[in-house]
C-alpha cells in the first residue's frame, strides 16, 4: 500500500469518490478538501513534515499551485486532473478519469519536468499579456455579479473586448537583444506550444528547458480575428505571430504602471518589468511507466 497526502480543490470533487479512487488503487493517507487558494500553502505544509508523495486534485490552478510549493524539492506531485481543461495533466498523458489517474499514481513512474516562473509566480502551461487576460477579467466579472455561465460570459466579453481593441508597447530582452514591439498579445509558455491545427495549445514536450515566446505582430481587429481564425483551421501565417527561440529567460518591460496578465488560465496586475524564466527539471510528477505509455500511444514494445 503506497502513502501520501491528497489535498483536493473542495470544488472540484467531493471526499468520499476520491478516498474511493484511492483505496481502490492501493494508495492510504490522508485526504484534505481546501479551497484552491489554501492548496498552495497546505502542500507546502506537508512537505514540510516530511511528505514525500503530494496528490493534487483539480484544474491547472490547483496544479500550479502545488507546483509552487513542490518545485525544487524531493516530494513527489501525483495529479488527480479534476479542472475543466486539465492542460497540463493531458500534456503529460494522465488520463482525465479519477480512478485510472489514481491507479497511474500508485503505479507510475516519475519525471521531472519544467515549470516557469514570472516575478516569482510559478506556473506550469502559460501567461499572457493583452486581450486575453482582459477578457477573462470581463468575464469573471460577469460571473459574479450577474451569475452567467462561464461561456456566455466569455462571448460578452470577447466582443466588449475587441470593442476596445489596442495594442500594448512592450519592450522585450531576451537572448536576442533588446526590442520593442506594439502587440495586442504576447504569449509565454512553459515549454513549446503548438499554434496551429491539428494539435494547437499542445506541447510535445514539458522537459526541453525553453520558454515558447510568441508574439502577434500588431493588427486591426479584422487583422487579428483573421489571425485567429488561421491558427484555428491551421493556416496561420509567418506574418501572424512571431516566434522568439531559445529563450531561458525574458524581461517585458512597459511605460504603464501595472500590467494585467493571464497565469494558467487566472488573471492578476503586476508592476513591470516582467522576469519570465524556466526553472529545468524542477518539478518530480508522477506519470505513466515507460511500457505503459508505449501501450498507450499504439506502439510495439
Amino acid at each position: 500500500m503506497k502513502s501520501a497526502v491528497a489535498i483536493i480543490n473542495r470544488d472540484k470533487a467531493g471526499r468520499a469518490e476520491v478516498d474511493k479512487a484511492l483505496s481502490s488503487a492501493g494508495i492510504s493517507g490522508m485526504v484534505e478538501l481546501v479551497p484552491g487558494a489554501e492548496i498552495e500553502g497546505r502542500v507546502r505544509f506537508h512537505v514540510e513534515q516530511g511528505a514525500k508523495l503530494v496528490i493534487v486534485g483539480g484544474g491547472d490552478g490547483s496544479v500550479g499551485a502545488a507546483a509552487s510549493a513542490l518545485k525544487g524539492g524531493d516530494a513527489t506531485l501525483g495529479i488527480l486532473p479534476l479542472g475543466t481543461l486539465n492542460h497540463f495533466a493531458r500534456d503529460l498523458g494522465i488520463p482525465f478519469d479519477l480512478d485510472q489517474a489514481a491507479v497511474l499514481i500508485a503505479n507510475g513512474g516519475t519525471r521531472l519536468v519544467d515549470v516557469a516562473q514570472v516575478n516569482g509566480r510559478t506556473f506550469v502551461n502559460n501567461s499572457a499579456i493583452g486581450l486575453y487576460p482582459l477578457m477573462v477579467v470581463d468575464r469573471e466579472n460577469q460571473q459574479h455579479r450577474l451569475g452567467r455561465s462561464k461561456r456566455l460570459a466569455m462571448l460578452v466579453a470577447s466582443f466588449r473586448t475587441l470593442a476596445k481593441f489596442h495594442d500594448d508597447r512592450l519592450t522585450l530582452t531576451s537572448n536576442e537583444g533588446r526590442s520593442s514591439v506594439d502587440t495586442p498579445l504576447l504569449f509565454v509558455g512553459n515549454n513549446e506550444y503548438r499554434v496551429a491545427m491539428p494539435g494547437a495549445g499542445s506541447r510535445e514536450a514539458l522537459d526541453d528547458g525553453h520558454l515558447c515566446v510568441l508574439v502577434m505582430r500588431k493588427k486591426g481587429v479584422p487583422g487579428f480575428l483573421a489571425a485567429t481564425a488561421r491558427a484555428l483551421i491551421g493556416l496561420a501565417r509567418e506574418d501572424d505571430m512571431v516566434r522568439i527561440d531559445d529563450v531561458e529567460r525574458l524581461r517585458v518591460d512597459s511605460s504603464r504602471a501595472s500590467l494585467t496578465l493571464s497565469i494558467d488560465g487566472e488573471t492578476c496586475r503586476m508592476k513591470p518589468p516582467l522576469d519570465y524564466r524556466i526553472r529545468k527539471g524542477a518539478l518530480r510528477v508522477r506519470v505513466a511507466a515507460p511500457q505503459e505509455a508505449t501501450r498507450r500511444s499504439g506502439s510495439k514494445l
